[in-house]
């Protein structure tokens, strides 16, 4: 039936059945609460109210409240223990080498059913395979330790990311960040792909070595895991660097910037 017999039928006014909202965007309201949220992530939509107002946004409380449940903005509870959170910014492509890097774990098993698992770290610059670590058993601390190894052979990076598991938003890690300034990014649960280049890279370190190759000992493990190490980096062409290895692709940048 038509609209006017439906509104008669009901008892509706027709105009507000064909009323629509007019709220503005708020642009730059929400790009000032994401500000204030990312500097300071233990602020709730109540303190951030009164951060925007020193700033000369005045808004209903109501308002900011409805904008701040828009972009997620709240704040996560505190579990029953310290655990590393990382940052709420968006994460932005690296332009050089050693500016980022990402990290995950692998798993994969001894001839003899027994677990180890693998400790990757990739540039995500320059793709090359920073570390490959096979161990039984991978801590908090012993992460800390082969990233203080790394920083020590190659210098600091600006940002590492990780996934959220129980190693990286250890206790030892946080201590770790705090100590060293640098910035940890984690990604959001379930969503692997926010860490696309170490994924890319376990794919192929699970296709090429750990299922090509049958191991009877942590010893071999480290041996044909280093040997497929060094052959990815300086053998192995790399489809989205224009089909040149890692380690050439971070020589032409290195060039390329003492010719600058």
């Amino acid at each position: 039936m038509s609209q006017r017999r439906a509104c008669v039928v009901l008892s509706i006014d027709r105009s507000s059945v064909r009323y629509r909202r007019k709220r503005p965007d708020d642009a730059h309201i929400r790009e000032a609460m994401k500000q204030v949220a990312s500097e300071r992530r233990r602020f709730g939509y109540r303190r951030i109210h009164v951060m925007l107002e020193r700033q000369g946004i005045i808004m209903n409380l109501k308002k900011l409240r409805r904008l701040y449940k828009q972009e997620k903005l709240a704040v996560r509870k505190r579990g029953g223990r310290k655990r590393a959170l990382g940052t709420r910014r968006p994460i932005v492509l690296p332009s050089r080498a050693n500016e980022r890097w990402s990290l995950d774990f692998i798993s994969d098993a001894f001839t003899d059913g027994r677990r180890f698992r693998v400790l990757a770290v990739v540039d995500d610059f320059t793709r090359e395979c920073l570390a490959l670590v096979p161990d039984t058993s991978l801590s908090g601390l012993r992460l800390a330790r082969e990233l203080n190894n790394l920083i020590g052979q190659l210098g600091k990076p600006r940002t590492i990311v990780s996934d959220n598991g129980t190693e990286m938003t250890s206790m030892a890690i946080l201590k770790w960040c705090q100590e060293t300034g640098i910035e940890w990014h984690y990604i959001a649960p379930g969503k692997p792909m926010q860490n696309g280049f170490v994924e890319s890279f376990n794919g192929s370190f699970r296709d090429e070595c750990l299922n090509e190759t049958l191991f009877s000992s942590l010893s071999q493990a480290r041996i044909e895991i280093k040997a497929w190490k060094d052959d990815y980096n300086k053998n192995r062409p790399h489809s989205s660097l224009g089909n040149v290895t890692p380690n050439e692709f971070a020589m032409k940048m290195a060039l390329e910037k003492l010719a600058a």
